[in-house]
C-alpha cells in the first residue's frame, strides 16, 4: 500500500504529462544524438514552450514524409490505400497505442494513404503536447 506522499507524487507526474515528456525527449536525444544533449533538450523544451503558447505543433519525431514512407512501405503497389490491420499495424509500429477502430474507408477496408496520415498525425501531436492545456 502506497503512502499519501506516494499517491500525491503519482498525480503530480500524471498531471503534468512528466513520463510522457521523459519519454519524448529520451526518444528525441537518442534518435538525433545530439553533440551537446543538454543544449539539446534545452531547445526542445523551448519549442515545446512555444507549441504550447501558439499552439503550433511540438517537438515530433515523426513529419509527413515519414508518414509518406511508411504508406510507401504498406501499399508498393501504390493503390492509394492500406487495409484496417496494414493500418493498425503501422500506428502500432509508431507507437500509437490509442488507435481509431473507425477510421474513413474501415467498411471497405480501404484506409487512403490520406485519413492514415490524419489520424497518425493527429496522434502524434496530441502526444507530443507533453504539458496540460493551459
Amino acid at each position: 500500500m502506497s503512502t499519501q506522499r506516494e499517491r500525491d507524487a503519482k498525480e503530480y507526474l500524471k498531471k503534468h504529462k512528466i513520463f510522457e515528456l521523459m519519454d519524448n525527449m529520451t526518444s528525441m536525444l537518442l534518435f538525433y544524438r545530439p553533440e551537446n544533449p543538454k543544449e539539446f533538450l534545452i531547445e526542445q523544451l523551448e519549442l515545446l514552450k512555444v507549441s504550447r503558447e501558439s499552439g503550433m505543433r511540438g517537438p515530433n519525431l515523426f513529419d509527413n514524409s515519414n508518414l509518406t514512407a511508411i504508406c510507401g512501405i504498406m501499399d508498393p503497389a501504390n493503390q492509394k490505400y492500406i487495409s484496417f490491420a496494414q493500418y493498425k499495424q503501422a500506428l502500432t509500429m509508431l507507437g500509437i497505442k490509442d488507435i481509431n477502430e473507425n477510421p474513413e474507408g474501415r467498411a471497405e477496408d480501404k484506409i487512403s494513404h490520406k485519413s492514415f496520415k490524419t489520424e497518425a498525425m493527429e496522434v502524434l501531436m496530441r502526444d507530443s503536447a507533453t504539458y496540460a492545456k493551459l
